[in-house]
């Protein structure tokens, strides 16, 4: 799949559901409205549609919420779609979560060729874990951690840099990550959905954090990719990497490979755009798959060049009126 700016399109991101255990404050309200589930794809019908997009050329899928692992029989969705990690069809079948459902399912994503995941912290300290994500349970959390270790899967921690909140603490979160053989990634706040915050108090340019990174770090450039829009360096006093997603300060927009799927048949061409493609429809209009290759087909001929997020005190309402959890970030 080639959109119109000649990006190759192998990348497809899943949010297989809405809803999560955690109410984080830069990404939701903690009094949500989640979908009905009557408007849920069947985990049959993500399958189909995951299969028709690996068969168009995706090579790496990932599965995202919400939280992904609170769908209903989730691993029985992630068991039908290894199967193409076993033909060769897929390079790669991961997932990003919040890691408290990690303990009860790791062993059996391992077994199923997950082989790395994505876990979202954004602090070490149990009372400020518990403010952020409202509900969440930090030791949990650890746990999940350790048995995604245990059982082999590479783990990458996903951090939001947040003002006032996290910044300080970020120095000793990648000594903790890499002394455990884990990568981190920083990601900007992006402003998606309506929360009782204000993002401009939370926002803080990576480039600004870096600057004070270079401070106590040895920063290097590397080459490394992932697939995703991180730009990594290595560190020299810990031997590990830090990856930088900066929709804000650097638009990562020319090299973008992806398309983001929601548990409701929409496909969303741009995480930063409301431009969608109702899959649903063709999906169900027939038990072919002639239909709903020609949406995807034109839904990707008419991917935008970039996003247009912008956070400041004049533009103090979210780009795209839809929250992180719909599209899975």
């Amino acid at each position: 799949m080639i959109d119109p700016f000649g990006r190759t399109i192998d990348y497809l991101r899943v949010s297989v559901t809405d809803r999560c255990d955690f109410r984080c404050t830069y990404c939701m309200s903690e009094n949500m409205t989640f979908l009905p589930r009557k408007e849920l794809l069947s985990l049959e019908e993500l399958d189909r549609l995951c299969s028709l997009f690996i068969e168009k050329g995706v090579r790496r899928l990932r599965l995202t919420g919400g939280e992904p692992l609170v769908r209903k029989n989730i691993m029985h969705l992630i068991g039908q779609l290894s199967r193409h990690l076993q033909t060769g069809a897929l390079d790669e079948l991961t997932l990003t979560t919040n890691g408290s459902q990690l303990s009860r399912y790791a062993a059996e994503l391992a077994d199923l060729g997950v082989k790395r995941i994505n876990v979202s912290l954004d602090t070490l300290d149990p009372d400020k874990f518990r403010a952020i994500t409202r509900w969440g349970d930090f030791s949990r959390v650890m746990a999940g951690i350790d048995a995604a270790q245990e059982a082999g899967i590479k783990v990458k921690l996903n951090a939001v840099a947040l003002k006032n909140f996290n910044d300080l603490e970020i120095p000793q979160m990648i000594r903790w990550a890499h002394g455990r053989g884990m990568d981190i990634t920083l990601i900007e706040t992006m402003p998606m959905g309506e929360i009782e915050l204000d993002r401009t108090d939370q926002y803080l340019p990576l480039s600004l954090l870096r600057t004070q990174l270079q401070r106590e770090f040895s920063l290097e450039e590397i080459a490394y990719k992932t697939g995703g829009p991180a730009r990594y360096v290595k560190v020299a006093e810990t031997g590990g990497r830090i990856g930088f997603i900066t929709p804000m300060t650097h638009n990562f927009c020319e090299s973008c490979n992806r398309v983001r799927l929601t548990c409701t048949g929409t496909l969303y061409m741009c995480l930063g755009q409301e431009d969608a493609a109702d899959l649903r429809a063709p999906l169900r209009a027939s038990e072919g798959n002639e239909l709903l290759s020609e949406a995807i087909d034109r839904a990707i001929g008419r991917k935008p060049k970039g996003h247009d997020f912008i956070i400041d005190r004049r533009h103090n309402r979210p780009a795209v009126s839809r929250h992180m959890s719909v599209t899975g970030g």
